[in-house]
């Protein structure tokens, strides 16, 4: 979550894995993007676009 917290702009799941350190590999893009979709879901997260996420507004 502090990884959103500092973004100015909405972030793909490449820009995360990126933030977190972790390898660039095409597994770990569909990890990350699945594990931001179940957030998501749960209202965590706000999918602006498809693929982009934020913090949802207030």
């Amino acid at each position: 979550m502090a990884v959103f917290t500092e973004a100015d702009a909405p972030l793909r799941a490449r820009q995360v894995c990126e933030a977190l350190d972790m390898g660039i590999a095409p597994n770990n893009i569909n990890n990350t993007r699945l594990k931001l979709k179940r957030l998501t879901k749960r209202g965590i997260l706000a999918e602006t676009e498809q693929g982009l996420f934020t913090q949802p507004g207030p």
